[in-house]
């Protein structure tokens, strides 16, 4: 495996990995400070994904998946905030990974510029591994099933009373626009976000969020003042379950890296946006047809075991617009600041921030919101 390897890009297909692939040399080091043993062992398998460089590593203890991250992007504490949630997910009967621990008892290891964890492999078919954010489910019955396996790790995330998240970077929250006047609430952050801060200041960032973000704000203002708050996953994709059988159950939940403090809802928009709606089609002039039977799938599997109300239903469809809005502004910041590609930077702006945003007032995006409004219309 060369050290420059492929990874998931912002449009279709693969580009150079922003971060080295993990090396056998690296792995064997690494294995020995978690206790394991490291006489037979190969990198089974690279992983495509942005953000960190991973792997699936097989050891004479059983496969286990190796994840190292710049320490500029997760330190030892960012990264045990999101370990602790893993952990109470565990402890509460979810199919979550077991995180393994070094001689020292911590599941996050600092060497030099990086921070590594090692986590051990979960049962399941991986049937989604090289699938992207934004492509759909396979079958409808595997929406049903996401649907299903998301509502029972919201009920067993209730009671994680820890603080939000302490880093901007990449995690997918709702804390910008959540609040009565995210323009401010963005002024107010960028003093201690110098990279986004740079970086918007070559464009007018205000009047774009008046255009193309506030109007959506002011609808679903009104509606998502109330939400209880909840530790939730962030990025609830086919590709980060596992699966049992035929499709039709999720047996593991991984990749929490975007995970923090939000509510129920806010997750199940993620889920939408990231499975339901084929935004890479944009990029060739196509419409992004959303995908409305999966929807009544994932939403009628949710609902089987955490029901959904009119009000429920008519928030989610007014937060949809919006629910990527914080994460985009994090990608930017990512992009602006730890990798400095300026390109990325531009794309994760106006593709992903502005765009996103305005497909939901154009035929295809209405679609979608008056097909969940008459669920609404629909239900108790």
């Amino acid at each position: 495996m060369s050290a420059v390897h492929q990874m998931h890009g912002l449009a279709a297909g693969a580009i150079g990995a922003d971060w080295p692939a993990l090396r056998e040399d690296e792995v064997h080091a690494l294995l020995r400070h978690f206790g394991l043993p490291t006489s037979a062992h190969a990198l089974e398998w690279h992983s495509p994904r942005p953000f960190s460089a991973a792997a699936r590593v097989r050891t004479g203890g059983g496969p286990v998946f190796v994840k190292r991250h710049h320490r500029r992007l997760r330190d030892a504490r960012t990264l045990a905030e999101e370990h602790r949630f893993i952990e109470y997910l565990r402890g509460r009967g979810a199919p979550v990974p077991e995180l393994l621990r070094d001689r020292t008892g911590n599941s996050v290891l600092e060497l030099g510029a990086w921070t590594y964890e090692v986590q051990r492999a979960a049962a399941g078919e991986d049937l989604y591994r090289d699938a992207q954010s934004w492509t759909a489910f396979a079958a409808t019955a595997h929406a049903g099933a996401a649907g299903r396996a998301l509502a029972a790790l919201h009920r067993a995330a209730a009671g994680h009373a820890a603080a939000p998240r302490s880093t901007t970077l990449l995690v997918a929250n709702f804390r910008l626009f959540g609040q009565d006047d995210p323009l401010q609430a963005l002024a107010q952050d960028l003093p201690r976000r110098p990279a986004l801060a740079a970086w918007l200041r070559e464009r007018d960032w205000q009047a774009d969020l008046r255009a193309h973000l506030l109007p959506w704000h002011a609808q679903a203002w009104p509606l998502l003042q109330r939400q209880a708050p909840l530790w939730t996953h962030g990025d609830w994709h086919a590709s980060n379950l596992l699966w049992r059988g035929d499709g039709t159950e999720v047996s593991g939940v991984f990749d929490f890296g975007l995970s923090d403090r939000t509510f129920a809802l806010f997750d199940l928009a993620t889920a939408i946006e990231r499975n339901l709606v084929p935004w890479l089609e944009l990029d060739d002039g196509g419409r992004a047809v959303a995908e409305l039977d999966q929807l009544d799938a994932l939403l009628d599997g949710y609902a089987s075991v955490l029901p959904l109300d009119a009000a429920q239903l008519r928030a989610l469809a007014a937060l949809l617009p919006l629910v990527h809005a914080d994460f985009a502004l994090s990608e930017v910041e990512y992009y602006a600041g730890i990798t400095g590609s300026a390109a990325h930077a531009a794309i994760a702006y106006g593709r992903y921030l502005l765009g996103h945003a305005d497909w939901f007032g154009g035929d295809e995006g209405q679609r979608l919101l008056r097909h969940l409004r008459r669920r609404a219309e629909a239900a108790p």
